[in-house]
């Protein structure tokens, strides 16, 4: 079985189901709460995979994890979601979301990782050159620290990397003189 062809058909339901209802930006935030959630504990998925666990706790324990409200759009689809057997899909239902509605609103996920912290005019600047890249589209950006890079940054646009890092150059160099 295709494991995306299930959570994109139901994404582009709820996403069908939360523009008609005028709540897709907070569906959106809840569904990016949730795959933070699932990235963070990977103890979630085992909870919500255990079928010894009732229905109303899953639910409970999946709402807390998207910062979701009872009784709201997130929580109707959920329902539906665990009467039809997917909450295994949950997580990449919720990573088809997030990718649909960045889209659908013409937003690109910029994560930006240096070897040390920058100020932010330095950060702002690779930003400039980010936007000026990507036209009229929103940025919607996060910034790590990784101390393996050694020195300068990676960029991450939707998938496609720039990495302008000293690991990077000293692998090259490594494969270079390897060859």
């Amino acid at each position: 079985m295709n494991d995306g062809l299930i959570p994109n058909r139901y994404a582009k339901a709820l996403f069908k189901f939360a523009s008609q209802e005028g709540v897709q930006a907070s569906v959106y935030d809840e569904m990016k709460q949730l795959e933070q959630s699932y990235a963070a504990n990977t103890a979630l998925k085992t909870a919500v995979n255990n079928p010894f666990i009732a229905v109303d706790e899953k639910e409970k324990v999946i709402l807390t994890a998207a910062g979701a409200k009872a009784g709201g759009a997130f929580d109707r689809f959920l329902l539906l979601v665990i009467k039809k057997n997917r909450v295994d899909f949950l997580r990449l239902i919720a990573q088809a979301y997030i990718k649909l509605y960045r889209r659908q609103c013409s937003i690109a996920h910029v994560e930006v990782v240096t070897a040390a912290k920058l100020p932010d005019n330095e950060i702002n600047g690779i930003l400039d050159v980010v936007k000026k890249h990507l036209g009229s589209k929103t940025l919607e950006q996060s910034f790590k620290v990784d101390k393996d890079l050694i020195g300068g940054f990676t960029i991450n646009v939707d998938g496609q990397v720039l990495d302008a890092s000293v690991k990077n150059e000293l692998s090259k160099l490594r494969l270079k003189l390897l060859s």
